[in-house]
């Protein structure tokens, strides 16, 4: 490992505006010594030209795709498999749920000494037909036989993997996405918001005093946009002139366009595509709105919390380990829009309320240091290298988990320096 420095391969599928995919490409460029990062993903994404400009190797596979293609699938694998054996990683860090699977049992394959997965959420869930289901989580069994460690980023999946059998405390470790929390709060203060909030809704053709709910999801089915569409008819039958913007885009824009149009709501839903100013969308937005199926660990949420925008959400896995309902957010069940319109109404009717959620709602934040994400992630790397397998932890505190100190051994929640972690 000396000279070459430790060769540390990520491997994601296609690079859509995400969580997942923005904590990953900041992960390989901001990794310090002795590591040597290097990415492989999947074609086709909004982000790709950002990765082509990455300081470090980027590889394009065409068969690496998120959908599941037999045919397509097997070409990823055994593509993955002679890169890592012309490459030699020392470890292979996988990230959700097809490129988990494949990446992991290629480099099992391989012969690569140590395979980290990051779960992001899981591909499999509770409103899948049961055949496609029990299909996926014997997969995930399987994949994780060839895992040397787990990290979620939330709670919620932690105790899920553990449930399922995929892994026992011992190897898994829970680390917070990073959220880029200094360029939120920078537009978020004073003159900066206001200057940003008044351009965004000139943009937008939105008064200065009309109510603005937003949301900022793919559009794909776990996001659930058609329940955002609901909320919005329900929310201006009894708040009229209040405006709806969604940010994002995906497979079910005409089914979400058609919905508007179905809903009489032209005048009340904004789509605006994909959107990269999210401090300018968080300084202009009244009411954050998120409407979740499942979630690995919604940046989002953290995100509006810095720029103190008061949120109704699902209260689905991760969610729940940043909101608590009535305290510091509106936390419904999900496609409940009748109890997610009395949130958002609550929320615009109620300044004092929301202000007292979005306040007590700034205590989580520290956990979310995008630097201090890596920085977890590099101690996780040198702790397997040195042969350390017990590194896991699941103990109290509001997100429980674990970091691994620079000597290996676990830190416990009392170290504010691992707040990413902890």
């Amino acid at each position: 490992m000396t000279g070459r420095g430790v060769r540390v391969c990520h491997v994601i599928t296609r690079l859509e505006l995400g969580g997942a995919q923005d904590n990953t490409l900041y992960t390989v460029s901001h990794l310090g010594e002795p590591f040597a990062p290097s990415l492989v993903c999947g074609p086709g994404g909004i982000l790709d030209e950002e990765a082509a400009r990455l300081p470090v190797p980027v590889r394009f596979v065409p068969s690496l795709q998120r959908r599941i293609r037999p045919h397509r699938d097997a070409a990823a694998l055994a593509h993955l498999v002679r890169l890592f054996r012309d490459e030699r990683p020392d470890i292979v860090h996988t990230h959700s749920s097809k490129a988990g699977i494949v990446g992991r049992l290629a480099a099992r394959l391989a012969g690569v000494p140590r395979v980290v997965h990051t779960i992001h959420g899981y591909g499999f869930h509770a409103g899948q037909p049961w055949p496609l289901h029990r299909a996926l989580v014997a997969a995930e069994r399987l994949a994780a036989r060839a895992t040397s460690h787990f990290i979620a980023v939330s709670r919620a999946n932690l105790e899920a993997g553990i449930a399922l059998g995929l892994f026992g405390r011992e190897r898994v470790t829970l680390i917070r996405s990073g959220v880029h929390l200094a360029d939120i709060e920078r537009v978020a203060r004073g003159a900066a918001r206001l200057e940003a909030r008044a351009a965004l809704r000139l943009e937008l053709g939105v008064a200065p005093e009309t109510p603005l709910v937003g949301m900022i999801a793919c559009l794909k089915p776990q996001k659930s946009p058609g329940t955002f569409v609901d909320v919005a008819a329900q929310v201006t039958r009894r708040a009229p002139g209040t405006v709806f913007v969604l940010a994002g885009d995906g497979e079910l824009r005409l089914q979400v366009e058609r919905r508007i149009a179905e809903l009489g709501l032209a005048g009340s839903v904004r789509l605006l595509g994909w959107r990269r100013d999210v401090p300018r969308l968080m300084a202009a937005i009244d009411v954050l709105l998120h409407t979740s199926l499942w979630e690995g660990l919604p940046r989002v949420l953290p995100e509006a919390i810095a720029a103190s925008v008061p949120i109704v959400a699902t209260g689905v896995d991760g969610t729940r380990d940043i909101l608590t309902d009535g305290e510091t957010g509106i936390v419904c069940a999900p496609l409940d829009a009748p109890a997610l319109s009395s949130g958002v109404l609550r929320l615009l009717s109620d300044a004092p309320y929301a202000a007292a959620l979005a306040r007590r709602a700034r205590e989580v934040l520290p956990e979310f240091d995008m630097d201090a994400m890596v920085r977890a992630q590099e101690r996780l790397y040198l702790a397997l290298l040195r042969g350390r397998q017990d590194l896991g932890g699941a103990g109290g505190g509001r997100g429980g988990g674990s970091a691994i100190n620079n000597d290996g051994r676990v830190a416990g929640h009392g170290d504010r320096n691992l707040a990413a972690a902890s």
